[in-house]
């Protein structure tokens, strides 16, 4: 046993600084949880509730089992966009009858729950979680297709929402749908694809096209009911497989269909069922993170809070210093834990990291990457000592590792360091970051350098009088410009991560991750690209 000692002192002025400076970051982000919590904003709310309707979170919570918690995954998306925040969808991982599900709810007090760009990204990013985890879809239906003003961004590649659910039956993997409402257009198919299809009397409605349409197109005239209603479904097409009387008894139905799944996780579990909590108070990773972060700050303190019994045992700890690599447990699941310690990667830094990422693949231990580089080291002496190849060893080793990946950004993770530490691209199982995130290129500061010395160094070689004071001013707007777009609801609501969250959750959010990853099978690999030696 190695349990690392803390030397964070709760009582300087320094960690009271770096408080006061998470806290005012996760004001900012709460803020707008509300409003993803207001969905479509209270008028909707309280139009949906007088036509006797539960809403999306309302629903997910009836379904899931009692006290039972629910990893919700890219509240924000649509952050920064001309559509509500959460992409009128509310989904994540919730324990339903003893089984983990990933949980698809459309937002019917956003538009009617109608999918627009973002809903279809978070919705194709839910099922590549439940795919990648094999975890069973419990799809809670009520919407009335597409908004039709966004078509061509969401016709051709949405196709993959319906192709995905057939996917993961002939995997094996259960799709359930419930339907509360209008399930229509190309939006049927979600039902129609689905293993289990559950229909309320009155309620829900699954047609692919409507009476108007229908009419239109053939001069038909047909009601809600005969042409798509759930008694209908239930008597006559064969579509419903379960009637319900209303929504309560829709979601009793549901639970009893994934009770009787016979699920079971495949893959290993955890070492222990009673692991040892760390041994210090969750409370103090609010002051582990400066505001600054160009200030550095030791990566061990955050492990020392999230692994079981604070217990690490260092790989190479004299060695490439600015990573922190080692091996511990999280809520009994062991873990191989990769920390930047003083933001810049070295050749030795990714040498070692490319042999923990083999030595983890060779005995099947999933890996924690914890974000706080501005890249791989440039200059004229790191470039001659191999910085390219090094680093390209390392990002290897990531690009083929078989083993799952989780990510936490913690503070910086900017450049090829973001990729070398398993960013978005190299599809980690679960990305999340704290509200101290930053990630870009380059630091915003270094960036508008760039285009100042650049356009600088062109005015000069044409001959042409070079603008000072207009140079200046591009470079402060640069600046401005990559600072806003690095921080982390810009990227969370591009979904390029899966949510933000508050640093005293990092454990709970980690352990309900790895959780869900040992639903499925993994195992590492046993070969890599060539490394460049």
């Amino acid at each position: 046993m190695a349990v690392l000692k803390s030397v964070v002192d709760p009582a300087s002025p320094e960690f009271e600084a770096n408080c006061r400076g998470m806290q005012s970051q996760l004001d900012e982000i709460d803020a707008v949880a509300q409003q993803v919590v207001l969905g479509g904003g209270e008028k909707a709310l309280a139009r949906h509730a007088k036509r006797g309707k539960l809403t999306a979170r309302a629903r997910i919570e009836l379904l899931l089992d009692r006290d039972a918690p629910f990893l919700e995954l890219a509240p924000f998306a649509g952050y920064g966009s001309d559509f509500a925040v959460g992409g009128s969808v509310v989904g994540g991982i919730g324990v339903v009858e003893g089984v983990e599900c990933m949980i698809i709810a459309n937002d019917p007090t956003v538009k009617g729950g109608a999918s627009n760009p973002w809903s279809l990204r978070k919705t194709l990013r839910l099922q590549d979680v439940a795919r990648e985890n094999r975890l069973p879809v419990v799809s809670l239906v009520e919407s009335g297709g597409a908004e039709l003003q966004t078509q061509k961004d969401i016709f051709i590649p949405g196709g993959a929402t319906f192709r995905n659910l057939t996917q993961l039956s002939a995997a094996g993997v259960p799709t359930v749908a419930i339907v509360f409402g209008n399930s229509t257009a190309g939006g049927a198919y979600l039902p129609g694809m689905s293993d289990y299809v559950v229909m309320i009397e009155e309620r829900s409605k699954v047609f692919l096209a409507g009476p108007p349409l229908v009419k239109a197109a053939t001069g038909e005239i047909a009601d809600d009911e005969s042409l798509g209603g759930a008694a209908m479904h239930a008597r006559t097409s064969g579509l419903a497989d379960f009637y319900a009387v209303d929504e309560p008894d829709a979601i009793r139905l549901g639970r009893g269909i994934v009770r009787r799944l016979n699920w079971r996780k495949r893959g290993p579990a955890p070492a222990t069922t009673s692991p040892e909590p760390p041994r210090y108070p969750e409370e103090e990773l609010l002051g582990i993170v400066p505001p600054d972060l160009k200030m550095p700050f030791d990566p061990r303190e955050i492990i020392a809070r999230i692994v079981d019994d604070s217990d690490f045992d260092e790989f190479k700890a004299l060695y490439g210093t600015s990573l922190v690599t080692g091996w511990a447990q999280l809520h009994g699941y062991p873990i191989g834990i990769l920390a930047n310690a003083r933001g810049v990667l070295f050749s030795e830094e990714a040498q070692k990291a490319a042999q923990f990422i083999q030595l983890a693949n060779r005995s099947n231990t999933p890996l924690l990457f914890v974000h706080n580089t501005t890249g791989y080291m440039v200059g004229t002496q790191y470039e001659q000592a191999g910085i390219i190849k090094h680093g390209a060893m390392m990002i290897n080793a990531v690009s083929n590792s078989t083993v799952p990946h989780l990510s936490l950004i913690v503070g910086n993770s900017y450049g090829a360091g973001h990729y070398g530490m398993c960013g978005r691209a190299y599809d980690p199982r679960f990305l999340f970051a704290w509200p101290s995130a930053r990630s870009a290129v380059m630091g915003a500061a270094q960036l508008a350098e760039v285009v100042y010395t650049v356009s600088k160094a062109s005015a000069r070689s044409q001959g042409k009088p070079f603008d000072e004071d207009g140079a200046q001013q591009i470079r402060a707007y640069v600046e401005k410009q990559v600072e806003s777009e690095s921080l982390p609801l810009v990227l969370s609501g591009l979904i390029y991560d899966d949510g933000i969250i508050d640093p005293r959750d990092s454990r709970t959010v980690l352990g309900l991750s790895l959780s869900a990853i040992h639903s499925g099978q993994y195992e590492g690999a046993d070969s890599f690209g060539v490394f460049r030696m």
